[in-house]
Parts: structure tokens; C-alpha cells; sequence
């Protein structure tokens, strides 16, 4: 397979400055890494707060975005096993981690504190080909489809890990605080897929009846809602017994410690800037409410997330656009205008 010394990307070499579609190298894989071909690669909320420069850990400068890319195995560092030339691979928002200290040891590869992030501390998948790390590169089944899959590879993998540490059983309530957008439109599929009971919340007519084709069997409207906790506990008959927050809202994700049901457990996943949630004490205590923070998954939630996608149990509502119009989708994402995931093809 001849690999081009050259590739398009989208590039930005200072946080908030112009996104470059731009000829750049294409990278080497270390002895310990896979190059992937990345055909599609979706678009998260992540990738925005990257690029804008909004969170407390520094990225890499200059820096390519993304981490939701799906392809094909193209090159193999001289110290890989277990992957063969053409194999499907996806690159992850987890790069890489040193597999060694008490966190990787016990399945929290994610909190590892030398974790090297897709988009973030490693160049990610705006661009047509890209390097993993061979342990953590998601395992794709030949067959599926690249651009549809694409997203799984971090707001399925989240979500899904998120619904697992809600500690919810199927029959029982869960609540999705941002229903209808990337990783909220996962999030229901992943909790009816799971026999739990769904009620979404987010604003519009339209996305209340895009949460309930993806199996949201009640939706509250904050934008026409008098209470959005009155209305929670009245569908649920006293409550949510988890709470997935995705929304980028702090006051969502504050709201939530009142509609969640006591011995519930509220799950805090979307990151806003600088949002804080404050938690009263005796509330929390009496009503005996956990809060959890759920961060991405461990490669065993990445096989089990992918397998639900690959058994047809979720479905991800993509629309394909080329990777030179990431600046347009960005916008939307800023504007609040987007249901469901913008994939982007590499190719284009």
C-alpha cells in the first residue's frame, strides 16, 4: 500500500486563531503505534473546547484535531502485534497510556497521568492519516461502516461508560440532559439498548421528536417548561434514578441535583468551561444523592459500545460534510444547531 508523504488536514497553530485546511507531513508510527488511513471522523464538542483553548490542560501547538476517527491500518511500528495491514481501527480519544501505573492496572487507563490525547497532546483524525498507539486503538469488525461508526469511537464509548456508572437497572428511570445532541442521541439508544426507562431534556419541538424516535419514551422542553424538576419527578413518579448530564450547561447539570431521585446518582460528563456544580449537604445526605464524574472509557467499554453499534442496537444519526468545512460545523456546534453527529470525510 503506497503511503503519500503528504496529507490535508485541518490544523491551528494557536488557540481560537484561523483552522488551516492545509498540506501537511504524514506522520511516522513510533515502535509502538498503528498509522490509520482515517476515511471518516466525527466531530465532538471536545474538539471545539480544544481548539478555543477552554480548559485548564494545555493542548500541543500547533495542533490537528479530532478523535473520532475511523479507517484503516496502513503501517505498523516495528514493536506492534495483534494488527495486520487493512485491519479497521479506530483512533480514540485515549491515545496512549503507560499501561503501568495503579490507574492503568486497574481498567482507569483514562486517568493515567501520562495519558497522550487524540486532538489534544497528540495530533488527532482532521487529517487523512493518523497515528495510535496499538493497545489503545479501537478494534473495528471488517464490514462496518467507517463514517457511521466514527462517533462511537468517543461520545458511544462515553456515554455508554457513563449509563454503566449510573448504577441504574433496567425498568428504572434515567434522564439525559441534552437528549438530542451528539452524545445525548447516543446516550438515550445505549440506555434503551440497556432496558433502562428514558426521558430526555433538552429545548425545541424538534429535538424533543428526534429524542423519542431514538427511544426517549418522555421528553421536558426547558425552553416551555414552568419546571423542569416538577415535570422530571412527575414522568418519572418521583424522580430519575440516574441522570446522564451531556448538555454543556452548568445550570443543567445544577438543576439536576433536584430532579434526581433520592438514592439516585447524578453522572457528570459534558465539560462547559468553568462550570461548577455546588451541592447542598444535607440534601445530598438525607436524600443520600451520589455524584459521580464519568470520563470516557476503558478498552473493555470500547469493545462493549462498539459491539452494541455493530449488533445494530444503536444507530448514530450522522451528516457527512468535508473535512475542509470543519470552521462551518464548529459554528453550528457554538450556535446550538446541530442534532446529532457531524462526521467529517477526510477526503474532501
Amino acid at each position: 500500500m503506497t503511503i503519500p508523504s503528504t496529507q490535508k488536514a485541518v490544523i491551528f497553530e494557536t488557540n481560537g486563531g484561523p483552522l488551516l485546511y492545509k498540506d501537511i507531513p504524514v506522520p511516522k508510527p513510533k515502535p509502538n503505534e498503528i498509522l490509520i488511513n482515517v476515511k471518516y471522523s466525527g466531530v465532538c464538542h471536545t474538539d471545539l473546547h480544544a481548539w478555543k483553548g477552554d480548559w485548564p490542560l494545555a493542548t500541543k501547538l500547533p495542533l490537528v484535531g479530532g478523535h473520532e476517527g475511523a479507517g484503516v491500518v496502513v503501517a505498523l511500528g516495528e514493536n506492534v502485534v495483534g494488527w495486520e495491514i487493512g485491519d479497521y481501527a479506530g483512533v480514540k480519544w485515549l491515545n496512549g497510556s503507560c499501561l503501568q501505573c495503579e490507574y492503568c492496572v486497574t481498567a482507569h487507563e483514562s486517568n493515567c497521568p501520562s495519558a497522550d490525547l487524540s486532538g489534544y497532546t497528540h495530533d488527532g483524525s482532521f487529517q487523512e492519516y493518523a497515528t495510535a498507539d496499538a493497545i489503545q486503538a479501537a478494534r473495528i469488525p471488517k464490514g462496518t461502516d467507517l463514517a457511521s461508526i466514527s462517533p462511537i469511537l468517543c461520545a458511544g464509548i462515553t456515554v455508554y461508560k457513563a449509563l454503566k456508572t449510573a448504577d441504574v437497572k433496567p425498568g428504572q428511570w434515567v434522564a439525559i440532559s441534552g437528549a438530542a445532541g451528539g452524545l445525548g442521541s447516543l446516550a438515550v439508544q445505549y440506555a434503551k439498548a440497556m432496558g433502562f426507562r428514558v426521558v430526555g431534556i433538552d429545548g425545541g419541538v424538534d429535538k424533543g421528536e428526534f429524542a423519542k424516535s431514538l427511544g426517549a419514551e418522555a421528553f421536558v422542553d426547558f425552553t416551555t417548561s414552568k419546571s423542569v424538576v416538577k415535570d422530571v419527578q412527575a414522568v418519572t413518579g418521583g424522580g430519575a434514578h440516574g441522570v446522564i448530564n451531556v448538555s454543556v450547561s452548568g445550570g443543567a447539570m445544577q438543576q439536576s441535583l433536584e430532579y434526581v431521585r433520592p438514592t439516585g446518582t447524578v453522572v457528570l460528563v459534558g465539560l462547559p468551561a468553568g462550570a461548577k456544580v455546588s451541592a447542598s449537604v444535607f440534601d445530598s445526605v438525607v436524600r443520600t444523592v451520589n455524584i459521580r464524574g464519568s470520563y470516557v472509557g476503558n478498552r473493555a467499554d470500547t469493545a462493549e459500545a462498539i459491539d452494541f453499534f455493530t449488533r445494530g442496537l444503536v444507530k448514530c444519526p450522522i451528516k457527512i460534510v468535508g473535512l475542509s468545512e470543519l470552521a462551518n460545523v464548529y459554528k453550528l456546534m457554538e450556535e446550538g444547531k446541530i442534532l446529532g453527529r457531524y462526521v467529517v470525510d477526510t477526503s474532501k
